[in-house]
């Protein structure tokens, strides 16, 4: 914005805390999870959820693993009402899993609620009510803070006179002072200490304190601040769960959730990948899956991350960003030639540090987690654009087509593929590199073919083998012949005998293909030029392995004509 703008801004308001626990902690342990989903998650979309996608996204909800799931605010519409309806009376609710309805402190969205939850086993009462000096300013025109309060204390005392007429459900009582993060931190302690006043939770029925960043307004360390001054200045905190509710308006949601974890707070509430309001709630994904990587057991599963994203999109109809942690489509992607190289040699090495020890830890460069574990592969890391190197080709060939190039041929292929790609403007996917790759490097006829060969191993002395080739070269036939002390040294000396020797054979490399044809071999041939120090690789692949390595001197000797013009 305009520099004459930010005058209307203030600066942002830390809290007086003289001493912080919270840097020195460390997260070891995962918090209680809440999915609300079904209701902030639902409420934020352009066409909320019908009943049937709700019962949908229930289901999935429960089987990664949530044991506290909001439900919904069934005092606000029918929709809402009869989807909890639906839950009780099919007996979708399993029996470790408790319901949260969200409900303002207003007598007769109380009652509403109350009929919504009959018939559940278990169920969480959500009670909130605005407290911030905005939102008393101008939501509740001018409202003093006794009169905030009292609105809460009022909410909790039907709650509570409704909660001993309903015998076979259990309840827990929530409250949130919503906009906490705005609200004068003692001033939300105060009317939550009131709340507990009247509700009288005990260590072993603890009332839920919900301490919602309703809107991001601070800096991840002032919530924590907050958070931690919170817990150390409440009376009976050991009667209190202290929950976390994250939005992401200054994009640092989850850093607060993991902070405010730090400060002391043992829930967190949040959607699959932050779908709410303006941009979005905590992601739990996000949250969840930090902690796995920092090897926490969360309780959640995510190992099928890409079917949990799919029936997302399908049910909400919005789409995850390629760059979301974790799910997004090109998070474990590499188009950098340095990070593909990198990566691939991380790959190669814990293959081989897992033969010798199967426990080893995960560690590759540029993964934070192995994407396998939650359903990913490795077919789709790299990925060549112009800006790939060599290693990133060279993984797309031995991934996908089970062709191992030597090293040293790394540098040239990559060269030419993202070359292609510059030119293109765009990525290319593995069948274009393996089409570029054919093209350039394998079996090629120009300007020389070979036509036919007769191989005889009885010729000469010590071994020795002579061949006979049938060659065209620029489109004349030509018989061409020499020994040698094996196929490949023979056709070299037959190249000789030609005069079509102009280069020393430096390297050469064979295999038989993975992942192909059980029949296929590939051998490489790297030919170093009389006339320059050009180093030229050619490929050949056939049934035969002789046969593969004539095709790849061939290739290679088709090259280093061109390199020579």
């Amino acid at each position: 914005m305009k520099s004459s703008s930010t005058k209307k801004y203030s600066p942002t308001k830390g809290i007086s805390l003289t001493q912080r626990d919270w840097p020195n902690q460390v997260i070891s342990s995962p918090p209680i999870w809440a999915s609300v989903d079904l209701r902030d998650g639902n409420q934020s979309l352009p066409v909320p959820m019908s009943i049937e996608e709700k019962l949908e996204y229930f289901d999935l909800l429960v089987s990664i693993g949530f044991k506290q799931i909001e439900v919904g605010f069934p005092s606000a519409s029918d929709t809402e009402f009869n989807f909890l309806r639906r839950l009780v009376k099919e007996k979708r609710i399993p029996n470790d899993v408790t319901i949260q309805v969200l409900v303002q402190a207003r007598e007769h969205l109380i009652h509403k609620t109350f009929q919504a939850i009959e018939g559940t086993k278990s169920a969480i009462i959500h009670l909130y009510n605005s407290t911030s000096p905005l939102q008393r300013k101008v939501t509740f025109s001018d409202a003093s803070k006794e009169q905030i309060k009292q609105i809460a204390i009022d909410g909790t005392l039907l709650v509570k006179q409704l909660t001993a007429n309903l015998q076979e459900t259990n309840i827990t009582f929530q409250y949130s002072p919503e906009s906490f993060s705005d609200t004068e931190t003692d001033y939300a302690l105060e009317v939550c200490e009131a709340v507990m006043d009247i509700w009288q939770p005990t260590t072993e029925n603890k009332i839920i304190l919900n301490l919602p960043a309703t809107v991001e307004w601070n800096t991840p360390n002032v919530h924590a601040d907050q958070i931690e001054w919170f817990c150390k200045n409440m009376q009976h905190r050991d009667k209190a769960i202290i929950s976390l509710h994250t939005h992401n308006d200054r994009g640092t949601g989850t850093a607060a959730t993991e902070l405010g974890l730090l400060a002391g707070a043992d829930r967190v509430e949040g959607t699959l990948f932050g779908n709410g309001e303006r941009t979005g709630n905590l992601d739990i994904v996000t949250v969840a899956l930090n902690m796995n990587s920092h090897g926490i057991n969360t309780g959640l599963d995510f190992s099928n991350l890409s079917s949990i994203r799919n029936t997302y999109e399908r049910v909400t109809k919005l789409t995850v960003p390629d760059r979301q942690p974790y799910a997004g489509e090109l998070v474990f992607t590499a188009f950098s030639g340095s990070h593909q190289d990198a990566i691939k040699k991380g790959i190669d090495r814990r293959a081989k540090d897992l033969k010798q020890d199967p426990n080893t830890q995960f560690a590759i460069p540029y993964l934070t987690i192995d994407p396998m574990d939650i359903g990913r592969s490795y077919e789709a890391i790299i990925r060549i654009n112009s800006q790939s190197g060599k290693g990133g080709v060279a993984y797309i060939l031995e991934s996908e087509y089970g062709l191992h190039l030597p090293k040293t041929m790394h540098p040239t292929v990559g060269t030419q593929i993202y070359g292609i790609a510059d030119k293109l403007g765009r990525e290319l996917d593995p069948a274009e590199i393996k089409t570029a790759f054919f093209e350039t490097f394998v079996n090629t006829h120009t300007p020389m073919e070979l036509v036919d060969y007769e191989l005889d191993h009885s010729a000469g002395s010590r071994g020795q083998v002579s061949c006979a080739a049938t060659i065209t070269l620029n489109g004349n036939k030509q018989n061409i012949s020499g020994l040698g002390n094996g196929p490949i040294n023979a056709l070299t000396e037959a190249f000789a005998n030609a005069g079509l020797k102009n280069f020393h054979l430096t390297d050469y490399r064979s295999h038989a293909i993975t992942g192909g044809s059980d029949s296929d071999s590939a051998a490489y041939i790297q030919l170093q030029s009389d006339e320059s120090t050009n180093l030229i690789w050619g490929c050949g692949i056939d049934s035969s392995i002789e046969m593969a390595g004539l095709y790849a001197l061939v290739s290679a000797w088709n090259t280093l004509q061109t390199s020579n013009q």
